[in-house]
């Protein structure tokens, strides 16, 4: 089954990037939704879209059929890969999940050592999820919170959307614009050869993301032609994620905090032509690397980057993460009153990890645009939570189920690389006369060299 779609979702993403609304529309296969209380499958193929718009854009083939399938698109949101022959990685540490506290429920995130050993610092040391949750038990969600986040962990407790529209923080998040984006003063011509066949071929991106929403983007960019070099502290692992998102990239390893280091940053950022990172607000220009500073290295530099919980307001610079933000911005407790459960009720999937990571994708693509017609730099701001909020916006219309994964929605060739043997979904974006492809398989990270080539 195919159909024309523009849908609200695709509508106010294309608006709010500030492209022109595609003709002809975008045309959407596959049949099935996610289950859920919000348009999940809707804001998957949604945001895909929105990411091919700016590549036809990009392109100047505005005409050029563009296809969704809405159905792998679903998936994707999930995983794309799939182990052969050996378990996937396990997705949560022990003690990461939901917890009822006297007076409601807080997610505890314990995924990176850091973060647990920082929840343990105010929880204390437990034997297992039973013995902490009797901690929990004890206290109150708002005090132990801020209590976990004030000790450098990654906490939230369940609110309302109306509390939540209500909170410092959540009347911020309302009022931002799904993209904020800047155009910086006029650089040198860049002439971008843009073959259909790989668009993004001698683009060089310089990738400073972690945990699925910015290494989604670059992995897309990746899957264009781009070359990608993705940047990790020292000690940094993803082990639960790394096969999944560094498929098509170099991964290399780089310490900010050092003067060394930061050196060896600007020598790589002054050959690159896109930089991509996830780090919080201010994090960067503390390092000393602010929005001019940036261009002032590479002029005309399309720097576009993303945070959990946006770039105002009191909580700008707090850790978060997908799972979090559905916490607090009311998603998990809507999708528990719908599913009439006992407990939080989250997406059935990271929606908002996804759909900002292609939304980013679509910002670095309008951004290499500007850069190739109007010789200028871009830069474009993103976040969880305002994706939250524009999924949050719109009804989950007639949901049915989706089919289950089959032989036949596999890429032909099966991937191998260093983590073992595997197959990798089918890409759900199709432009005609531009496949989706990756030149290398997935790497561990600190692999390679920090140094392009």
């Amino acid at each position: 089954m195919v159909k024309s779609s523009l849908s609200p979702l695709l509508t106010t993403m294309i608006q709010d990037l500030g492209l022109e609304m595609p003709q002809p529309p975008v045309s959407v296969m596959g049949r099935g939704e996610l289950s859920s209380r919000f348009p999940v499958t809707e804001v998957a193929t949604a945001s895909l879209a929105t990411a091919g718009c700016a590549l036809r854009a990009l392109l100047s083939r505005p005409d050029t059929p563009l296809y969704i399938d809405q159905r792998l698109a679903s998936y994707w949101f999930s995983a794309s890969h799939y182990p052969v022959n050996r378990p996937p990685a396990a997705l949560w540490d022990e003690f990461a999940g939901d917890y009822a506290t006297r007076d409601g429920w807080i997610r505890l995130y314990t995924n990176a050592p850091h973060h647990r050993q920082a929840m343990e610092s105010v929880l204390g040391v437990s034997k297992d999820k039973t013995a902490l949750a009797q901690r929990v038990s004890a206290r109150g969600k708002t005090e132990l919170e801020a209590a976990i986040v004030a000790a450098g962990g990654c906490a939230a407790a369940m609110l309302t959307h109306d509390e939540w529209l209500k909170h410092p923080h959540g009347k911020t998040v309302a009022a931002e614009p799904l993209f904020w984006q800047q155009f910086h003063a006029e650089a040198p011509r860049t002439t971008l050869a843009l073959p259909p066949a790989r668009p993004l071929a001698g683009i060089r991106v310089l990738d400073l993301t972690r945990i699925i929403a910015g290494p989604a983007a670059t992995r897309f960019l990746a899957g264009l032609g781009a070359q990608v070099l993705r940047l990790d502290p020292p000690e940094w692992e993803e082990p639960t994620l790394a096969e999944e998102i560094t498929l098509g990239k170099k991964c290399a390893r780089i310490d900010l905090r050092s003067a060394a280091g930061r050196e060896q940053f600007k020598i790589l950022l002054a050959d690159a032509d896109v930089l991509v990172h996830g780090y919080r607000a201010d994090a960067l220009e503390s390092l000393g690397f602010d929005t001019e500073t940036l261009q002032a290295i590479s002029p005309g530099l399309v720097d576009v980057s993303l945070n959990a919980w946006g770039w105002r307001g009191p909580w700008r610079n707090r850790r978060g993460f997908d799972s979090l933000v559905q916490m607090s911005s009311g998603i998990a407790e809507a999708g528990m009153r719908w599913k009439k459960a006992g407990r939080p009720y989250p997406l059935p999937v990271q929606a908002l990890d996804h759909a900002t990571g292609y939304l980013i994708a679509a910002a670095v693509l309008k951004g290499l645009n500007v850069r190739h017609v109007q010789n200028q730099g871009y830069s474009a701001r993103l976040s969880l939570a305002r994706t939250a909020a524009l999924l949050m916006s719109h009804p989950a219309g007639e949901q049915s189920e989706l089919a289950a994964i089959g032989p036949h929605d596999f890429q032909p060739g099966m991937e191998w690389s260093a983590f073992g043997l595997g197959n990798r979904l089918k890409f759900p974006l199709r432009l005609a006369g531009t496949q989706v492809l990756w030149a290398t398989p997935p790497v561990p990270l600190g692999s390679a060299a920090a140094a392009w080539g």
